[in-house]
């Protein structure tokens, strides 16, 4: 066969094999697990506050304790805190997916790289949530200067005193999960995608601006330390390092899963083959059975009346 005749590979065409009611139950499924695992994290509250402390002693001793100001500045000026609170409160549920879609469509043969660094960092993010509960500026004691926007702004939008939970739902919802940030982690994931595969200077623009403004915002609430956010980077850093590897495991395992069932659906017909004719099995040439015995009757009948002639 010459090799203008082979079928093609679809596994060489970028983004071959892309079916959304695929890629859909396994985001939901992956998203699933972090929201529940991130209930079940909820750890010791005075220990969450203990680590919370630390951290601002640490960023107060290297001049890095910018929540302060920026807190204030959002508490004094609600033209910027109650923007702010609706931009921490929803963008990372709106950009992100739409980001993913917008992957999906155009830009099918780096999806799966991109979804797998997004998910794996996701888990990196649970990880930590799970070693350090930490409390947020926003719950710390009265005395350490901090004020919720969040509770402070609450008449303007949806959400109460427990984040960004709607009012009355902050028991779903597990407030000592600040380290790492994933808000700015997810928006860090945004902005290099679309500054590195966004045709439009505009986009490209928007995804150098979205990370650097939800940094500020997640301080400016009083929602994160900024080594919070440090934490959210380091996170999506890990997450892309351990793409490919993740990948590959994901890859074989898939192999392996195949395997088994094609083994699993081809035994029964190999050492199980029905007899469904006795006597009369066709072999090479026979479209009925028996059909070759009768051809040889036949020949033998015609031989045995030629001398008669």
């Amino acid at each position: 066969m010459s090799q203008t005749d082979e079928a093609p590979r679809t596994e060489a065409i970028p983004g071959a094999g892309l079916r959304w009611w695929t890629e859909l139950p396994l985001i939901l499924l992956v998203y699933g697990a972090y929201s529940a695992g991130r209930l079940l994290a909820r750890g010791d509250v005075g220990q969450a506050v203990d680590h919370g402390l630390a951290i601002l002693r640490a960023e107060q001793a290297v001049h890095l304790n910018l929540e302060h100001p920026l807190n204030r500045l959002f508490t004094r000026e609600p033209w910027l805190g109650v923007p702010a609170d609706f931009w921490y409160a929803s963008l990372h549920y709106l950009v992100t997916p739409i980001v993913l879609v917008w992957l999906f469509r155009r830009r099918s043969e780096i999806y799966r790289t991109a979804r797998t660094w997004l998910m794996t960092s996701t888990m990196i993010g649970l990880i930590g949530f799970v070693l350090l509960p930490t409390s947020p500026p926003r719950l710390l004691a009265a005395n350490h200067g901090f004020i919720d926007t969040m509770a402070h702004y609450s008449s303007y939008g949806w959400w109460g005193g427990a984040a960004s939970a709607p009012k009355g739902m902050g028991g779903l919802t597990n407030q000592y999960a600040a380290m790492p940030s994933l808000h700015v982690g997810w928006a860090l994931w945004c902005g290099v995608l679309l500054w590195r595969h966004a045709r439009s200077p505009y986009v490209k623009a928007m995804g150098v601006a979205y990370p650097l403004l939800t940094t500020v915002i997640v301080m400016g609430t009083a929602n994160h330390y900024f080594f919070d956010a440090l934490a959210g980077v380091a996170a999506m850093a890990l997450g892309l390092l351990l793409t490919k590897p993740v990948r590959l495991v994901a890859a074989r395992l898939k192999d392996r899963a195949g395997l088994v069932l094609a083994g699993a659906q081809a035994s029964p017909s190999a050492t199980h083959a029905p007899i469904v004719s006795g006597e009369c099995q066709t072999s090479q040439g026979e479209r009925i059975p028996r059909q070759r015995k009768a051809a040889a009757s036949q020949d033998s009948d015609d031989g045995a009346a030629a001398p008669a002639r």
